[in-house]
């Protein structure tokens, strides 16, 4: 986040989701490495960033019994809200809500995202 000056970081002891709510970090709009090592530019803000993400779960409301804490879910373009840094006992991260009816896919480790645009 120290490319990112004007964010405030919110250092918090907890976090509680309510009911149907699943909040995610780790949702990655850098650029990114193809498997045959091509350099994918940052596409974030742009029409060619336009595709789902991978993000992992970092809290959920008690209403989702189908997912777990740590977990990976791939999310429909643009079904997550604006970002809000934190900081807790584990570091800075920015926290996300995700529309739960937009999740795609569950993994129980990380994925590597090497989707490609058209653009």
């Amino acid at each position: 986040m120290a490319n990112r000056p004007n964010i405030t970081v919110q250092t918090i002891k907890s976090l509680r989701a309510l009911k149907d709510t699943i909040i995610v970090h780790g949702m990655d709009f850098n650029e990114r490495l193809s498997r045959g090592g091509v350099i994918i530019i940052d596409d974030d803000m742009k029409s060619a960033g336009i595709r789902p993400r991978w993000a992992q779960i970092y809290a959920l409301g008690s209403n989702v019994d189908y997912l777990k804490v740590g977990q990976y879910i791939m999310i429909s373009h643009g079904r997550w809200s604006r970002g809000q840094a934190i900081e807790d006992e584990t570091g800075e991260k920015v926290i996300r809500k995700v529309d739960p009816a937009d999740i795609l896919l569950v993994s129980d480790t990380e994925v590597n995202d090497f989707t490609m645009s058209d653009k």
